[in-house]
């Protein structure tokens, strides 16, 4: 499938998505994009060291994040997302959950929406990605820790999502998969969702891991600061790609390219 200027072939090699948050509050950068330059700069940098699509993100969604409205969230992130299409040949995705947002990321130059709340916290969106037939990824969240059946909760959230996009007119090529590692989980159900990733591949999409800095990582290897998690980052993207993932989401990209390139070689053959 073409995604911008990118022929994307899932299945054939893992794509790094890198971070790029122009806030002043997220978990990890938080105020190390926020000039416009800088944020571009920073973006054509994991162009360099492999990544393939960049994730432009205008609020935080951190553990006790602050809301922000959503003409502040547009102003931080459109004059980075029409830099970065006209300078770049990126795929570039939104980080936003909000339908008005999305609209002026991809009038900007987007080409995904990647919504934490999968399709499911205002119905707009989906109308929204159905009328412009971007990608868009959906991300298994929820509000609190309880489950009676981890696994099969999140892949029932996950179905009723895809069923919205379906019958809300996105194509079905244009579905791609999250677990939500690090959203509406503890530490323990986090690393379950993380030995049960060939789950969600199942289902019969793409899937797109996102484990980057996070506060599993963290708590695994006693690790307060999130700049110091790259090597369990990269940790999980091997383990990722063992179980089928296609996409990995992280700041750190060249690390976690040259782990991916390794892994696929071993895993999908590459080599011969």
């Amino acid at each position: 499938m073409m995604i911008g200027q990118k022929e994307i072939c899932f299945g054939k090699q893992t794509y790094i998505m890198g971070i790029l948050n122009v806030t002043p509050d997220s978990f990890s950068d938080g105020g190390d994009y926020t000039d416009t330059d800088k944020a571009v700069e920073h973006a054509k940098d994991m162009l360099h060291d492999g990544a393939v699509m960049i994730d432009v993100g205008g609020e935080s969604t951190r553990p006790g994040y602050t809301l922000i409205s959503e003409e502040e969230e547009i102003r931080r992130i459109s004059p980075v997302i029409r830099r970065l299409r006209e300078e770049t040949d990126a795929i570039i995705s939104v980080d936003t959950y909000k339908p008005k947002v999305a609209v002026a990321a991809i009038d900007s130059g987007a080409h995904i929406i990647n919504d934490i709340w999968g399709l499911q916290s205002d119905p707009e969106m989906i109308r929204v990605a159905a009328k412009y037939q971007v990608p868009v990824i959906i991300m298994h969240n929820q509000d609190g820790t309880f489950y009676k059946d981890l696994m099969g909760e999140i892949k029932a959230f996950l179905v009723q999502s895809i069923d919205i996009a379906l019958k809300g007119g996105l194509k079905n090529e244009n579905i791609i998969l999250d677990p939500g590692v690090g959203f509406g989980k503890t530490m323990e159900q986090n690393m379950e969702v993380m030995a049960n990733l060939d789950q969600i591949r199942e289902l019969g999409y793409p899937v797109l891991l996102g484990t980057s800095r996070k506060r599993m990582i963290g708590s695994i290897l006693g690790l307060n600061e999130p700049k110091l998690r790259v090597n369990g980052t990269v940790a999980t993207t091997v383990m990722g790609i063992m179980q089928g993932i296609d996409i990995v989401r992280v700041h750190d990209v060249r690390e976690n390219a040259e782990a991916a390139k390794i892994t696929d070689a071993i895993m999908r053959n590459l080599n011969g």
